[in-house]
């Protein structure tokens, strides 16, 4: 396959990072990969780097973008690209009237890294929609979602989970990995990894921490505050740990590429966004072998198993975490590691780039 990897955003995100990520992989199995950027976006300058094929592209407005369809067109044409790949939902306007002026010429797919907000089952979106030859969702509950609210084909629909690199999960000594990152040798230790964020909740994780009966427990903060932006989070963050007198108890590390050290110092990560559609974050951990206490909400359910690897907690509720987070203290989760070793394997790398293989590969 000649594939070429759409993706007009001006952001450098997980969905982002998860497009180029797969085009890398599949050029690795002998497939011919072009990226269509925005030249200033942080994505084209990340795949120009990795020695992928770039072209430049505009960034779009979300409907109606005909003249930008019909230029794309008229390159993939030119490249004899014969599929191409989206990730974000405002190209799906555009990608839709590329698939109508190349028809057969050309197989569209759209991976799903966010949940429907509501019904879209409208005859603009319908039409839109069903341009597209495949549609992947990367968990059960997004693929349920898609089949009742909307009114795409459902054979189009396909469950296609995001991918992660197994080999280069690098597990140390928890005692070793907490000296790398200057924390208690001693206790048990939460962690939340992510940029500094209200919707992140960090703040939440807080407020639940200073509710906690015991007080044992430690905490971690992976990450640095929004860039080009002014939330005040971690000014918040440093306040209250201040005026409770957590410092002892609360740590904050700045962001680093190798994050197998920071999962080896943990006892159990936390991920308290509202609704989490595919925390990348969270498969992470578990792939490390680290528990989960996520929020009762969006594909975390479905990432935990029902809690086979993790426990859940009302989300927003300090009052509920901070119960679920003694509750993990005083019963330590313990893998089952024939169960661990199959659902991690759903989401190799080389398991989820067949299996898109297989499913475009049906399309005549």
């Amino acid at each position: 396959m000649k594939i070429a990897y759409v993706c007009s955003s001006l952001s450098l995100g997980g969905l982002e990072l998860n497009h180029l990520r797969n085009a890398l992989w599949m050029q690795a199995r002998g497939h011919e990969v072009i990226i269509y950027a925005p030249k200033e976006s942080p994505l084209f300058q990340k795949a120009l780097d990795s020695g992928l094929h770039c072209i430049h592209i505009t960034h779009q407005r979300k409907y109606y973008a005909w003249i930008a369809a019909i230029t794309l067109a008229r390159s993939l044409k030119k490249e004899q690209v014969s599929h191409v790949f989206i990730r974000d939902n405002r190209d799906m306007s555009m990608i839709a009237t590329v698939k109508a002026i190349m028809c057969k010429s050309i197989v569209t797919a759209y991976f799903m890294e966010m949940q429907l907000g509501v019904k879209k089952t409208g005859i603009l979106h319908s039409i839109r929609f069903n341009y597209l030859d495949f549609w992947f969702c990367p968990l059960p509950f997004l693929e349920t979602q898609v089949l009742e609210w909307t009114r795409i084909n459902p054979s189009k629909v396909h469950l296609v989970p995001s991918g992660i690199d197994r080999s280069a999960i690098k597990r140390i000594a928890k005692d070793v990995a907490r000296t790398q990152l200057d924390l208690p040798l001693h206790g048990f230790t939460f962690g939340l990894v992510g940029r500094f964020d209200l919707q992140k909740g960090q703040l939440l994780v807080l407020e639940a921490l200073q509710r906690c009966e015991n007080t044992a427990i430690n905490l971690v903060f992976l990450g640095e505050p929004t860039r080009n932006e002014t939330n005040q989070v971690m000014e918040k963050m440093e306040t209250f740990i201040a005026e409770h007198h957590l410092e002892d108890r609360v740590f904050i590390r700045p962001f680093m590429q190798e994050v197998g050290a920071f999962y080896s110092a943990l006892d159990a990560l936390i991920m308290a966004t509202k609704a989490e559609t595919f925390g990348m974050v969270t498969l992470e951990a578990i792939a490390h072998g680290v528990p989960v206490l996520g929020s009762n909400a969006g594909g975390t359910p479905d990432l935990l198993k029902q809690e086979a690897f993790g426990r859940l907690f009302e989300p927003l509720n300090a009052a509920d975490l901070a119960l679920r987070m003694n509750e993990m203290v005083s019963n330590p989760i313990a893998f089952d590691l024939d169960l661990w070793e199959q659902h991690v394997a759903r989401f190799d790398h080389h398991a989820v780039c067949k299996s898109m293989e297989q499913v475009v590969s049906s399309k005549a």
